[in-house]
């Protein structure tokens, strides 16, 4: 059985949202769940579902991590944070994957210098899944753990977004595309025309670059870009999923006569909203950390919590790290000649 160790105090509706995921995780899913927080308070809350019998254990924590804490504040200073025990559990073997709701930044920081990076990747990158018009999903990393990035880090993103992708969506071979502004090789600016260049060499699925107005169309399934543009892309795509649900919501009730198109049309738009939800994803992985780390939205309901450990426990049993380390080792020694 998967061990998941769960920051039980870091999203915005801590602690009752990730308990009651944890519950509905462990009612649902095959994983044994760490539950790392204020006992006292962890307590209470597990009080309000029925769990007797269920794999789950509180790990308590003296202290917790806000989300207007620096991510160095964070690292040095609340060392007994529910989030520095959470990730020392998987860096001791105890846990085999970290999730947290909390501070992004602080998670990034943490995972990455408490549990450790793979000795094949200098860089982790933060994977964002989302639905395109193919009624498939699609990836784009790295969606902001890296502000600047070399095209060496790039590629080391593509191979790993490449490999995410086909063990959560089992595709044999994902198209990798690079996020530019046109699709012709000499478009773009000095980052992306060397990354195009290693990613032509590769041994991936390259299909070239993409622009932004091509990410939700389906014909790509892992997209490339540094995490300045990708999390801008990221909060750009948010924002414009809750707007376009709010008009459709404000059309439904202003234009529906008959009760028969009201419920006709209401049906329509839940279908949006199930497909616009991020709960349904659960969280973005950290790629490259040795130990397997999901971050969930800082809004993230019960559902979100509970997928997001499906997120991890399916990461894990895939070996993801392993084939990481395999392929980046494998694309070095093929460059080296």
């Amino acid at each position: 059985m998967i061990t998941i160790a769960l920051d039980a105090m870091g999203g915005d509706h801590a602690p009752r949202a990730e308990v009651e995921g944890a519950v509905l995780a462990a009612r649902e899913l095959d994983v044994r769940i760490l539950l790392v927080g204020i006992e006292e308070t962890i307590k209470q809350e597990l009080g309000r579902h029925a769990h007797r019998g269920l794999p789950l254990q509180i790990v308590g924590a003296a202290d917790v991590v806000s989300m207007s804490d620096s991510p160095s504040h964070a690292f040095r200073r609340k060392k007994d944070s529910s989030l520095h025990v959470a990730a020392r559990l998987v860096r001791d073997g105890q846990a085999s994957a970290l999730v947290s709701a909390g501070n992004t930044g602080a998670v990034m920081t943490v995972a990455r210098f408490v549990i450790g990076m793979l000795s094949s990747v200098d860089r982790p990158a933060l994977a964002w899944a989302f639905p395109n018009m193919k009624d498939k999903v699609s990836v784009i990393l790295d969606v902001g753990a890296n502000v600047d990035s070399k095209p060496e880090h790039l590629e080391q993103f593509a191979v790993m977004g490449e490999i995410y992708y086909r063990a959560i969506w089992g595709t044999k071979r994902p198209r990798v595309g690079l996020l530019s502004i046109g699709e012709e090789e000499t478009k773009g600016n000095e980052l992306t025309r060397e990354t195009a260049a290693r990613l032509r060499q590769s041994s991936l699925l390259f299909v070239g670059n993409v622009e932004g107005r091509d990410m939700f169309r389906g014909n790509v399934d892992v997209i490339v870009c540094d995490g300045f543009i990708g999390n801008i892309a990221l909060k750009l795509s948010e924002g414009l999923a809750e707007h376009i649900g709010g008009m459709l919501k404000k059309a439904i009730k202003g234009s529906i006569a008959s009760q028969l198109g009201y419920a006709l049309s209401r049906r329509a738009f839940n279908e949006f909203r199930k497909r616009t939800d991020y709960s349904e994803y659960g969280g973005a992985p950290l790629l490259g950390v040795r130990g397997i780390t999901v971050i969930g939205h800082g809004r993230s309901n019960p559902n979100a919590i509970k997928n997001a450990i499906r997120v991890a426990a399916e990461l894990c049993r895939s070996g993801i790290n392993e084939k990481i380390e395999q392929e980046l080792y494998a694309s070095t020694v093929a460059a080296r000649g």
